[in-house]
């Protein structure tokens, strides 16, 4: 946990100087006091409502034990496996299969899942990727999750805020000067930088092993992640801003083409699904 805290406030002191930067050469002291405040509050946010953003952003809502019974069961069987406090169920309703924890501590921990997800798996695939997302949560990735989301989701809102606003004094024109559009071309893969740098490909790789454990079934999950992927490219979601933002949250990458592409934070499935098969067959040989 300590590592991951210590990332956590890396990658925010980071993109706060980034955004202070941008901000003095919008505007000198003035556009650099602006993007203090902005830091400022995105800071707060990050704090009381950084755990909700991915939430917001999937339209999901809270579900109760007798709405999704089954899923309760699963999720308080995994969660009791992993010796961890059962996380508040949430249900999306999205047709592309995915879910994805956030939260800043585990006993603040949510699981999200799509209705696309629960109608696409059976009961083994459904454990494999209820236990990865535990798997998260056992390793405070989460609190990753949670901070990197409201980052990229700033910085990719200051694409639309550079041709909003006017830079320097000239008043000739409406249209975006260049400058504007050189930051609209720059800022999506700098917030993708922030992506990969707060989260990172390994962790991916460390909770299949561990939702393995936990299920005795690494093959769940592997089928399960061949679905996901499936399932992304016949159901892609939109790519709008605060979903390339949460995006690395997910199990699987939901963006399959496009700019999302930039935002992946994944693993290649057919790796990860390689890996997966190394593992049981190192069980069967031991």
């Amino acid at each position: 946990m300590h590592v991951n805290v210590v990332r956590a406030v890396g990658l925010f002191a980071g993109t706060a100087v980034f955004v202070v930067a941008v901000g003095w050469l919008w505007n000198a002291e003035a556009g650099a006091q602006f993007a203090m405040a902005l830091v400022v509050c995105v800071g707060v946010l990050i704090y009381f409502f950084g755990e909700s953003l991915a939430l917001r952003g999937m339209r999901a809502r809270p579900i109760s034990e007798i709405e999704q019974p089954e899923l309760y069961r699963i999720v308080r069987e995994l969660a009791t496996e992993a010796r961890q406090p059962m996380p508040r169920l949430y249900l999306s309703p999205i047709r592309s299969p995915n879910a994805f924890v956030t939260g800043i501590t585990p006993r603040r921990a949510s699981l999200c899942c799509t209705t696309g997800l629960l109608r696409t798996l059976d009961e083994r695939e459904l454990r494999g990727v209820v236990a990865h997302e535990i798997a998260h949560i056992r390793f405070h990735d989460t609190l990753l999750g949670s901070v990197t989301a409201p980052l990229t989701a700033l910085i990719t809102a200051l694409t639309a805020v550079a041709f909003l606003v006017p830079l320097g004094d000239s008043e000739e024109t409406d249209m975006p000067n260049l400058l504007g559009g050189l930051f609209l071309a720059l800022l999506a893969p700098l917030a993708a930088v922030i992506v990969h740098f707060g989260v990172g490909r390994a962790r991916e790789f460390r909770a299949d092993a561990k939702a393995a454990e936990l299920t005795g079934d690494p093959a769940g999950l592997a089928r399960a992640l061949r679905k996901l992927e499936a399932g992304a490219r016949a159901f892609p979601l939109p790519q709008e801003r605060i979903l390339l933002a949460v995006s690395h949250l997910m199990t699987a990458h939901p963006f399959p083409r496009g700019v999302g592409r930039l935002f992946s934070a994944h693993p290649p499935a057919e790796e990860r699904i390689e890996r997966l098969g190394e593992l049981r067959r190192k069980w069967d040989l031991g």
